[in-house]
């Protein structure tokens, strides 16, 4: 059997650290066994997938030097490897599992199925949504032939418990009361991330899964879909989640998560996936430098520890600094600088702002170095204004991040159009409104265009920054921002 893993992102955002991270457990377990690994776009949320996201993944795990032997950019035997593309097979094996009696239609709305959950909450049952929903033969052809809006569901056990045998955890056992009449193929038809996972793995030979522990619950479903279809299925490998220091789920809210991030900040590819690697796993001699190389040639994958492993910033720039001082020669150093600082289609963006100011080469360097630094070192007094109170202060970051995180088409023009609106549904003059960002962003409000700025740093150092300002001004309690987040949801944005 040649071993076939995969990695399978989502085009939805900013590229993940955790996707390289598992990436590269399936690369290195893969390449161990003389197999292939294979990428896989699933793009079924097609509200929010974007070509520009999908291309990032993949210039991101390029940058970060993993190679794949199938997927959408390098082809393969098993294509197409975007979902997207094989909507029509997906169609096809949902229509099967209603045929065998495995799967049926459903009709209900949102509304009916929050009653449903309601009254099986205030019966004390399990809210997993079960076979209640099905309807009689007859009304479900008269519904069908009337063109009712409905989804396709997986029939799913009332009781009984689902074994699960896993390659680190051994054998886990769910019960069958947790697990809901899962939604196959949704309205739009196009199929969830559930069965089209299921059916591209199977068609595509995926022999090893190995997955993030958060798509534990998952695996009944699957395994499920699994005996349906009469397919073997892929052993499951479920790797431990990486963690915050202070041991909460990796989030970008605690810690930057986007690998551009982190080639936007200077560090070398070699020691992000480098720290990566350790994330959970050690060498058997337990040195803390390693290739990617070095990685696949003593790879096992039950050196991997249950723990959650802590991504520490602290901890990957010295790990990075290591990479700088004893792998790279002063020739080299030079170049990788070069190529970092004085990247010429960066530059070229900035030559109209500096250009204008300077009056000579060396005011260049303090005019833009905010635009070369990761996170500036700000204090609350910078952030005082004359008309806006440190909570209105607080809003504007809070708000203006918000609708940067949901921004999908990074532009000076899309950004304009998010804080213009912003401005307006808070009541603000756009000098105003501008104030704490400019100082956030460039760290003075004395800077040329903030949105070229922000359209020149790009989603992620943009977000890191304001991020940073809340925590210097101290952001808000938990209690405070379930109440901000309301007011957020209450202003009438364009």
């Amino acid at each position: 059997m040649t071993v076939r893993t995969r990695i399978a992102p989502s085009p939805t955002g900013d590229p993940h650290v955790g996707t390289a991270y598992v990436a590269l457990f399936n690369l290195c377990f893969a390449r161990q066994h003389g197999g292939q690994f294979i990428l896989r776009i699933e793009d079924t949320d097609q509200a929010r997938s974007t070509p520009e996201s999908e291309q990032d993944i993949l210039n991101a795990l390029r940058w970060l030097g993993l190679e794949w032997d199938e997927g959408p950019d390098v082809g393969g035997p098993h294509g197409p490897y975007r979902q997207s593309e094989r909507k029509a097979d997906y169609r096809q094996y949902a229509l099967d599992l209603v045929d065998k009696g495995h799967a049926f239609y459903c009709f209900r709305t949102p509304e009916e199925l929050d009653a449903i959950r309601e009254e099986r909450r205030a019966a004390g049952l399990n809210t997993g949504i079960k076979g209640d929903l099905e309807l009689p033969a007859d009304e479900v052809q008269q519904r069908l032939a009337a063109g009712e809006p409905h989804v396709i569901r997986m029939k799913v056990p009332n009781d009984g418990v689902c074994v699960i045998d896993d390659m680190l955890r051994g054998r886990i056992e769910i019960d069958w009361a947790q697990v809901d009449c899962q939604i196959l193929l949704k309205s739009d038809g196009m199929p969830t991330y559930h069965l089209a996972n299921v059916v591209d793995d199977h068609l595509m030979g995926i022999t090893h899964v190995l997955r993030g522990e958060e798509w534990i619950n998952s695996a009944p479903k699957h395994q499920l879909l699994y005996e349906y279809f009469g397919w073997d299925m892929p052993v499951l490998c479920h790797l431990p989640l990486l963690r915050n220091p202070d041991r909460s789920k990796l989030s970008k809210r605690k810690n930057p998560t986007s690998i551009n991030f982190y080639e936007r900040m200077g560090f070398l590819p070699e020691a992000v996936i480098n720290y990566l690697g350790r994330m959970g796993w050690s060498m058997p001699d337990e040195r803390e430098k390693f290739s990617v190389s070095d990685m696949i040639e003593h790879f096992d994958i039950q050196r991997v520890s249950l723990g959650g492993p802590i991504f520490d910033i602290e901890k990957l720039r010295w790990l990075n600094g290591l990479w700088l001082r004893e792998d790279l020669s002063d020739d080299e150093f030079v170049s990788r600088l070069r190529d970092w600082w004085f990247n010429e289609q960066d530059l070229a963006a900035l030559i109209p702002h500096i250009k204008g100011r300077a009056e000579v080469f060396s005011d260049v360097a303090p005019m833009a170095a905010f635009m070369f630094a990761g996170m500036l070192p700000l204090t609350p007094e910078q952030f005082a204004h004359n008309k806006l109170d440190e909570a209105q202060v607080k809003r504007v970051l809070q708000f203006a991040l918000w609708r940067l995180e949901a921004q999908r088409h990074w532009s000076k023009e899309t950004i304009f159009a998010d804080v213009k609106a912003l401005a307006k549904a808070m009541g603000l003059k756009m000098g105003e409104f501008m104030f704490p960002v400019f100082v956030a962003i460039a760290g003075t409000p004395n800077s040329w265009s903030v949105m070229d700025s922000m359209a020149a740093l790009g989603p992620d150092m943009t977000r890191s920054r304001l991020r940073h300002a809340l925590e210097v001004l101290g952001g808000f309690s938990k209690k405070e921002t379930r109440r901000v987040e309301k007011e957020f949801a209450a202003l009438a944005l364009d």
